[in-house]
This record gives structure tokens, sequence and C-alpha cells, in this order.
């Protein structure tokens, strides 16, 4: 499967409300995947990360900043981190499937989206940079919001690469990018002097001479102590480890010393182990041999036990994974049949070349359906878990039936998208089999009786839930759509 990991940073971390509606605007795209929300006051950000199949990350990027642009209003913003746009920063990066080339040209077909659509001015940078003075984020940032309103008009060097040569005047400018994972790590120190902290993040960061792929910036926080803000691009280089340890050197110093540290957002495993073995000082360690976890993980990487796991949660007594779930699982398997049978054809000799663009978007539309189905899995759990919790309520909860109602229509959206996803593809696997190869006819056949039982099965589980819902004319809606597409795979 397919994935990049995108991580915007918006200009608001006070307004719960505001902070929910970007979130959900990018959530709401199919295929994404939330897996971290961070926001902070005294920074007055939020930092959300989610993975998505890459024109998936695109959508969903580009509706988060159009609402952050509706939400928010830099000229009355005041906070620690600097910040040139309402949506300040969106990155993206390889994970699964995907390589940095592909991230770079995500990152110029956004950029020219939001400034042709959205009227920000944007900027490219990191990896995706067209210039190489804007790699440096903290170069294209420089001024920020207030100073970038005249420079940006004024100073040829500043023009965007896409969008109006003119700031937004409330929502900014923003830098689209592309790179590899980082690392946001603070460092609290006892210290109520903000030169002092000054003068520690000046002295390790890399631009003054200190630790190399390493920034860093002194914040006062709310509480009166200075925090350390640093950002390790590369952690290969220059590992956490090595950044306390530079911090506490200099705050030692001075005469502080650690209150505490703080990762935001996701951090690579490999991260805290190479903190571990150092800090540990250990000799002939070997993690793959000796770590627990990664020794699990290689035995039941196996299809046959990640089959067999799925067989064993479906058997158990446990409400989810349930029919929902299994629905998802069985359309994912099939879309993964469609993709052999495809690749399979596109690899042989006989293929008849008009042939092959058809079997290509043929294959590109399966792994697209079946990423969908295996996020939608969970979200079909999760939906479930919730109608539970919301019946959990005291009947004497005022809340108790908005919350039951609001879960119920949620419990029956989500199999209803999984039952549309399974219908699209089931349609693409019957149109496999007159333009495959012969030997393959069978597998793509099999993808279609596979993604019929997706629908059907998803459409038990869109009835179950209707058939609570007060609201009958949703509850209709619902219902007169199953049918349609139960009919689509009777054939």
């Amino acid at each position: 499967m397919k994935l990049v990991e995108c991580v915007p940073n918006f200009s608001e971390g006070r307004d719960k409300a505001k902070i929910d509606a970007i979130v959900g605007a990018a959530k709401a795209v199919p295929g994404v995947k939330v897996l971290d929300v961070e926001s902070d006051p005294d920074h007055h950000r939020c930092v959300l990360s989610y993975v998505a199949p890459p024109e998936a990350a695109v959508e969903a990027a580009f509706r988060a900043a159009a609402k952050a642009r509706e939400l928010i209003d830099l000229t009355g913003h005041k906070g620690e981190h600097p910040r040139m746009g309402a949506v300040d920063v969106i990155p993206f990066i390889p994970v699964a499937g995907t390589d940095m080339r592909e991230c770079i040209g995500l990152a110029r077909k956004l950029a020219e989206r939001i400034g042709a659509e959205l009227s920000i001015p944007v900027y490219l940078y990191g990896q995706a940079a067209q210039r190489e003075d804007r790699r440096d984020l903290a170069a294209v940032r420089k001024g920020q919001f207030e100073g970038l309103r005249t420079a940006i008009e004024q100073d040829p060097l500043r023009a965007p690469d896409f969008g109006p040569k003119k700031i937004h005047p409330t929502a900014g400018a923003v830098a689209v990018g592309a790179r590899e994972q980082i690392i946001n790590f603070n460092v609290n120190l006892d210290l109520q002097d903000l030169e002092e902290g000054k003068a520690i993040a000046k002295k390790i960061r890399t631009t003054g001479g200190g630790l190399p792929a390493l920034r860093a910036k002194e914040i006062m926080l709310s509480s009166g102590c200075v925090q350390i803000s640093t950002v390790l691009t590369d952690y290969h280089t220059t590992g956490v480890h090595k950044v306390l340890d530079a911090v506490l050197t200099e705050a030692r110093a001075r005469g502080a010393d650690l209150l505490s540290t703080e990762i935001v957002g996701l951090v690579p495993r490999q991260a805290l182990l190479e903190y571990g073995f150092e800090a540990l000082k250990l000799e002939k360690f070997d993690p793959k041999v000796q770590i627990l976890e990664d020794q699990l993980e290689f035995v039941t990487g196996d299809w046959r036990e990640a089959g067999s796991r799925m067989a064993e949660a479906l058997a158990s007594t446990d409400p989810t994974p349930g029919g929902g779930s299994a629905a998802c699982i069985a359309g994912a398997m099939g879309c993964g049949l469609g993709e052999m049978a495809v690749g399979i054809s596109l690899e042989s000799k006989k293929l008849e070349a008009d042939k092959k663009p058809e079997l290509e978007s043929l294959k590109a539309e399966f792994a697209a359906a079946r990423a969908d189905l295996q996020l939608l899995a969970g979200e079909d759990a999760a939906a479930f878990d919730k109608v539970m919790a919301a019946l959990k309520l005291p009947k004497d909860d005022p809340n108790r039936g908005t919350r039951v109602q609001e879960a119920l229509k949620e419990a029956a959206e989500v199999p209803l998208e999984t039952a549309r996803v399974a219908a699209d593809a089931y349609d693409k696997a019957r149109a496999t089999v007159p333009v495959c190869s012969p030997n393959v006819a069978s597998d793509a056949n099999c993808a279609a009786h596979l993604l019929a039982s997706a629908v059907k099965c998803a459409i038990e589980n869109v009835r179950i839930n209707t058939g609570g819902l007060k609201d009958k004319a949703v509850a209709g809606k619902m219902d007169k759509e199953s049918e349609a597409l139960l009919e689509r795979v009777r054939s």
C-alpha cells in the first residue's frame, strides 16, 4: 500500500473548536488516517499528522488549508512559535511504497492549487525547493507574517513560487515542501532568564556553530520557565541524547537544570532506540535479535499468521472487530487479488499494447481502493465502539439521546462508505476479466466475488444502524443508496 505522511502546522493552539474543524476537514477525505494532533497554547500552534494514499494526502492538506484560511486571522495572532501563515507549513514525507521524488511532486501540486484557488502565496521549501536559498524553512519564514507583508511586494527575492505576490490579509503565506522524518524535541528548564535561554539555543544550533542538523530556539513559557525548542532535521546525525546533553551542559553552566522534556508529534522508533543505546552505553547489542517486539513482528509478519490473527479476532466474543470490519477486509482482499491479476497481465510477454493503459489504470484504482478499505476497517470498529460508549451513558444524562443518535449515524455512514468503495472496485474487477491474461482470469473473478460479499456484508451493518435512527429522512436516504449498491453487485 502506497502511503505518504503529511504534517501540516496551523497557527492555532487555543481554540479547540477551530482545531477540531481544521482536523475534521482533513479527516473527511477517504483514505486519510489521523495519527496525531498536538496543540500548544504557548506556541499557539497545532500540529496534525496523518497518513494517506498520495492523492488523498494532497486533497486532505488542501481542505485543511482552506478551513484554516476561513477560521484563522493572523492579524490578532500572538504566540511563541514563528509563523507566517494560518496554515504555516505543509511537509510531505515518504513512509510506505513512496519515495522523495513522489513527495516533491505532491508538494508542487498542492502548492500550485493553494496559490490558484485560495489566493495564498506559497513558498516551496526543503527538498521541494526550486531555489537553494529556500531549502531552509527558517530562511523562507524570515520576518514572519508581519515582516513578509512588505517584503513580498518590495523584494524580488521574496516573491512566492505560486500564488499572488501579495500576502493574504488574514491567512498570510504558507511553505509547502518535502522532507525526511524530523523530531520536534523540547527541553524545559528551571531557568527564568530568556536571554540566558537565547544564549543556550544559539550555542547548540547548527547556525551558531553547535551540533549539525539541529535548529533551536528559546521560548518563555506561561509558567515563567524557559524552553529550548529544537528540531532534529537528521536524527541519525544528531540524536535526542546529544541534544539533551548539549542543552544541559549549557544550562548547568548557568546554574539551571532540567524540568522535563517533550516530543511534539510522532517520533521514529529508531530514534528512541538510539537514545537508549547511547544513554546505556550498550556493547555488543543487536537490536534485530535482542528486542522482543522486533522478533514478534518477524514471527507474526507472515501472511498466514496475519490471516490467522484476523480469523481469531473475529471468532472472539469481543464486539469488535465485527461484520463491518470483516466487510472491509474481504473487500481489501478482493482488491489485492485484482491488483495481482492485473500485475501479472502487465508482465506477460503476450500483452497486447492497446490493453496496457487500461490495465495500468485498473492497477492504480485497485491499490487506492485497497488502501481505503484497510483504513475503513479500523474506522468501522471505532464507530461501533462509540455506539457502545453512548449506550453506556446513564439514562438520566440529558445528552444521552443525542450522543446515541450521533453514534448510530456514524456507525451507518462508515459501512455505507465501505459499500461504495467495494462496489466501485467490483466494477473494476468485472472489467479486468476480459482484458487480463487467461491464466489469472479466475483470480479476477474471485476478486469480484469477494468485493460483492464486501458490499453485502457492509450493507447489513448499514441497515442495523439505520433501524435505530429517529431521523427517518436520513435513514431512508441511506437505505435507498444501500439498495442501489446491492443491485450493482447482484449481476
